[in-house]
């Protein structure tokens, strides 16, 4: 195994893919397949169409992280500037308001985004491929509980999906645990205070398998952040992420960011402690804080991640096609890695 730090990528030794580039499309198709299938049928929910870009006035794209910058471009017609999403979680809040859905209903929606900023290596790209969800709940399930019960839903989908795949392709043989592990992020740095969170996570998930940090975003006990998150969207105190072992990277492998969305209570709380109070002001958030949206759980799983999982893959352009830089292109070559 040996890795670059210019480029931040890891090439495993003497990797050759399992499958060849045919093989690898019909495989990538069948995954996906699977997955929504059963995450919709799990999940209980309906396809829509979602919107690619945004007015920035409404509010309603994503910051992720809260630095993130969006790629932005003007209209000739209207003479207006639009945003390409960073997710939709805000939107599909909107959505499901707009179309109706009741309790125990949701919505889910391919959606597809360019993230400018993002540091790209082995399974990070500017292009971003994923099925954004969103369910309705009651206010009373605001819960872990809640939460914890939508992660086993899903995990249980990645197994059945797992298995599948293994059916049509045996050299892919099945890799996750049978069941999910759950830590809250203050947990982990309660086990490993003198790691890093990265280093937490791998420590947490090379020991597990397959784990699901909750409560991301707020301060820790150290002073420091697990990672950062937006305040308009999760709730810190009720979000995860759901993390894979990659055995042939050796890391920690996120294959979704979910949780359940800020309530008028937390949202107010949350713009307080990330001094972003003026956001209460734009349209998505006075509906919000008005209580003209509905109650929500939600999230974002990763095609493209899913598919290099599950292919054994060892770069996610193997399974998408991006621009990567010149000089991952060739030690990728030099590696065995074939980007598409």
């Amino acid at each position: 195994m040996k890795g670059n730090e210019l480029t931040m990528l890891i090439i495993p030794n003497d990797y050759h893919s399992l499958l060849n580039l045919k093989d690898t499309q019909v495989a990538i198709k069948a995954a996906k397949d699977y997955f929504e299938t059963n995450l919709a049928r799990e999940l209980h929910l309906t396809r829509v169409s979602a919107p690619l870009f945004v007015d920035p006035a409404t509010g309603l794209n994503d910051d992720l992280n809260g630095v993130e910058r969006p790629v932005e471009f003007d209209v000739k017609e209207t003479g207006t500037k639009l945003q390409i999403v960073h997710s939709l979680a805000k939107w599909k809040r909107y959505a499901l308001r707009e179309y109706g859905f009741s309790v125990d209903e949701g919505l889910y929606t391919d959606m597809n985004a360019i993230r400018r900023d993002e540091d790209t290596d082995n399974i990070h790209s500017i292009y971003v491929d994923q099925w954004d969800w969103e369910k309705v709940i009651a206010k009373s399930d605001r819960t872990l509980s809640t939460l914890k019960q939508t992660v086993k839903k899903i995990y249980n989908v990645f197994k059945m999906t797992e298995k599948y795949i293994n059916s049509l392709f045996p050299q892919l043989v099945p890799c996750l645990p049978e069941d999910v592990t759950f830590m809250t992020a203050q947990e982990l740095e309660d086990m490993y205070p003198d790691l890093t969170p990265k280093e937490r996570e791998h420590r947490a998930v090379k020991m597990n398998g397959a784990i699901f940090i909750m409560k991301i975003g707020d301060t820790l006990k150290s002073g420091e952040k697990h990672d950062g998150r937006a305040p308009d969207y999760d709730d810190w105190e009720l979000n995860g992420d759901l993390i894979f072992y990659d055995e042939l990277l050796d890391i920690p492998f996120e294959v979704s960011s979910m949780g359940i969305r800020v309530s008028e209570e937390s949202m107010k709380s949350q713009l307080k402690a990330a001094n972003c109070e003026e956001r209460a002001a734009l349209p998505f958030h006075r509906d919000l804080l008005a209580g003209r949206l509905p109650y929500t759980i939600g999230g974002g799983i990763g095609q493209s991640r899913i598919c290099m999982y599950l292919l054994h893959k060892a770069h996610i352009g193997e399974v998408q096609t991006s621009v990567w830089p010149k000089e991952m292109v060739q030690e990728c070559k030099d590696g065995g890695i074939h980007l598409l």
